[in-house]
């Protein structure tokens, strides 16, 4: 069978599952997640280099969708309240996983901590009538910065393991990407002020929503490309394009033009690929530890992160904990990274996997427990 016959069978099963996972109250990518898992058994003969490139598409689309999502002056005005939140609780996760390594602290703990630590966006937009308006903003805040931070958390693990003792290129490499990402955001700034009218006459010109999404396009890949040669990964240009073009620089109308066909080409096409794709990687072991490992980890994590984002009532806080605490997708490519690079253990990526997983689906359950509950009671309101 051709690249394009495994393409057509994974996206068609992937979406089936994720329609199920939607009745079911769980979010889509959920049961794109199970698909792969599902498919990893039968398709066997899949040409894995293909498959993998296609993925990686479909991460580059969903950074570019969570760009879009926010505007650098949420994101500057909600990162003063998620970066403090973010650096407590990556500190508590590194942490709570000496116990499982031996007390011995390695790279595992580095880059286990970084998988732990991150939230999912889905699942803070699923449970988001609980946040409120501002509170979302802090939550899809962190769960961006999570992101972020993990991608570089792993690649900065993993040149100084390729490097040891050579600390001046890495300092240098990271001072690059500083200045890459300061640059573009002032630069972004600047144009906001000077040049918003120019660029919004200029799309409006333009016929077709499809040379809107294509110009925007060159824009990201652009981008991403940098990311990529600078030492950043390519996703992260992605996210930045997305972040750039926001509707206060492009226009109301503009921005819907470019976020319908994104919409359609990320959720429809490359995003089911990519979940399916973690999936039909997922490494996982059943054992007491494991079990142990995430009850642990989640537990945790769930009362910091209510404690530190509570409000009045109790099981609005627990809500607002479960979306700070609901993992994410993104931890399995970055175990997946860790673990192929040689910077992460057979072990800690196992565990680390399944409880990204798990935590995904429990503060999904959490949320739709607490839901129900708030919703049975006569004089419910949030």
């Amino acid at each position: 069978m051709q690249i394009i016959g495994y393409v057509f069978i994974i996206i068609a099963f992937a979406r089936l599952l994720a329609e199920g996972f939607e009745r079911l109250g769980y979010p889509g990518f959920l049961g794109e997640i199970t698909a792969g898992m599902v498919l990893s058994a039968i398709l066997v003969n899949m040409p894995r280099d293909q498959m993998e490139l296609l993925a990686e598409l479909g991460l580059f689309f969903l950074m570019i969708s969570a760009g879009l999502e926010v505007t650098p002056e949420e994101l500057h005005y909600a990162g003063r309240l998620t970066l403090p939140l973010y650096v407590i609780t990556y500190a508590v996760m590194f942490l709570v996983t000496l116990p499982f390594t031996g007390w011995t602290v390695s790279s595992d703990n580095i880059i286990s901590a970084a998988i732990l630590s991150i939230a999912s966006a889905p699942i803070v937009l699923r449970l988001k009538r609980f946040f409120g308006d501002e509170f979302l903003h802090v939550a899809l805040s962190y769960a961006v910065i999570s992101e972020i931070f993990g991608l570089f958390i792993v690649y900065m693990v993993i040149r100084f393991h390729e490097s040891p003792g050579e600390y001046r290129p890495i300092m240098s490499s990271i001072l690059k990407d500083l200045a890459f990402v300061g640059v573009l955001l002032y630069a972004n700034y600047l144009i906001g002020i000077k040049q918003k009218v120019k660029i919004i006459r200029f799309l409006r010109r333009l016929r077709s929503d499809e040379a809107v999404f294509g110009l925007f396009m060159v824009f990201s890949t652009s981008l991403a490309f940098i990311s990529e040669e600078i030492g950043m990964h390519f996703s992260i240009g992605g996210f930045l394009a997305g972040l750039m073009m926001h509707s206060d620089l492009i226009g109301t109308k503009q921005y819907d033009r470019l976020t319908t066909i994104l919409s359609g080409v990320t959720y429809g096409i490359f995003a089911p690929i990519f979940f399916a794709w973690r999936g039909l990687n997922f490494e996982t072991e059943l054992s007491f530890v494991v079990v142990e490992f995430f009850v642990t980890i989640y537990v945790v994590r769930l009362l910091l992160s209510t404690l530190i984002v509570r409000k009045v009532d109790i099981p609005t806080s627990i809500v607002r904990g479960a979306g700070i605490a609901s993992f994410g997708v993104l931890g399995l490519l970055i175990g997946e990274i860790g673990f192929v690079s040689g910077v992460l253990s057979e072990h800690m990526y196992a565990m680390s996997s399944l409880a990204s997983v798990l935590g995904i689906f429990t503060s999904a359950t959490l949320g739709r427990v607490v839901n129900h509950y708030k919703a049975g009671k006569p004089s419910s309101s949030i």
